[in-house]
């Protein structure tokens, strides 16, 4: 059970780290942009469209990994100032009656978004009209990632909760 979520901590580890190289990208992209449009007045038509792409890439497959080292915005206020054991539990409960159910189904519409996005083969309906569907795919990748994540902070607070039991 452990190795499982060790496995899954490993994995959005190691998508972290590489996703933050994306920022280097989103750099050279803005960068481009600013030299062509002040430097030489020939602004392009895909820099600000490419920046979104990569930033919103860059933002979703963050999900997991932001999940995995406690990073997310919580209002612990109540949660803090219980035992370890009832605090556990309240974290299991409710990442089984509100986290896993919302992200499986964010995970599967994502997922039904990117099939529809290639069996249509979108284009965004600007000048520069590139594809979609990459985009799209990895949105349900980074769900899918952070529906994996939930469940290895359930399978370590199930490890934690049996632990103090005995």
């Amino acid at each position: 059970m452990l190795t499982l979520a060790r496995t899954i901590d490993v994995l959005n580890e190691r998508v972290g780290y590489y996703n933050s190289f994306l920022i280097i990208a989103l750099l050279a992209v803005v960068s481009y942009e600013v030299v062509m449009r002040y430097g030489l007045n020939a602004p392009t038509i895909w820099a600000f469209e490419a920046t979104t792409f990569i930033y919103s890439v860059h933002f979703i497959l963050a999900f997991a990994d932001t999940h995995r080292q406690k990073g997310h915005v919580a209002i612990d206020v109540f949660e803090s100032r219980l035992p370890l054991k009832p605090r556990v539990a309240l974290r299991i409960l409710t990442n089984l009656i509100i986290f896993l159910p919302t992200v499986g189904l964010l995970t599967i519409w994502a997922i039904i978004y990117a099939r529809d996005s290639w069996g249509n083969w979108e284009l965004a309906s600007t000048s520069w009209a590139p594809p979609l569907y990459p985009f799209k795919t990895i949105m349900a990748i980074g769900f899918l990632l952070l529906f994996l994540q939930g469940i290895a902070k359930l399978l370590q607070d199930v490890h934690v909760l049996r632990d103090n039991n005995g």
